[in-house]
């Protein structure tokens, strides 16, 4: 399964860059999107390094998640894709 990330945790004054919110394509709602809550997820960066995450919870009502990594994630993984199993 496939996600998109679309930015990261923000407040209004500061970014966290290990909370990461995923667009899946597929999960429309809240309901759905909680099935995915504890499911692992991958970024592959250009040189082939993987970063790991997990996911922790939904995010909004349009079955968007939030997924909490290792390591921050660098600006240039917004707007890719993510593996998710």
């Amino acid at each position: 399964m496939e996600g998109t990330i679309v930015n990261y945790r923000m407040s209004r004054r500061n970014q966290n860059t290990k909370h990461i919110v995923i667009s899946v394509s597929g999960y429309a709602d809240k309901e759905k999107a909680k099935a995915l809550v504890g499911k692992h997820v991958i970024w592959v960066t250009q040189t082939g390094k993987e970063l790991k995450g997990k996911i922790a919870a939904p995010h909004g009502n349009k079955g968007a998640v939030r997924a909490i990594f290792e390591t921050g994630v660098p600006g240039q993984a917004i707007g890719t894709k993510v593996k998710i199993s």
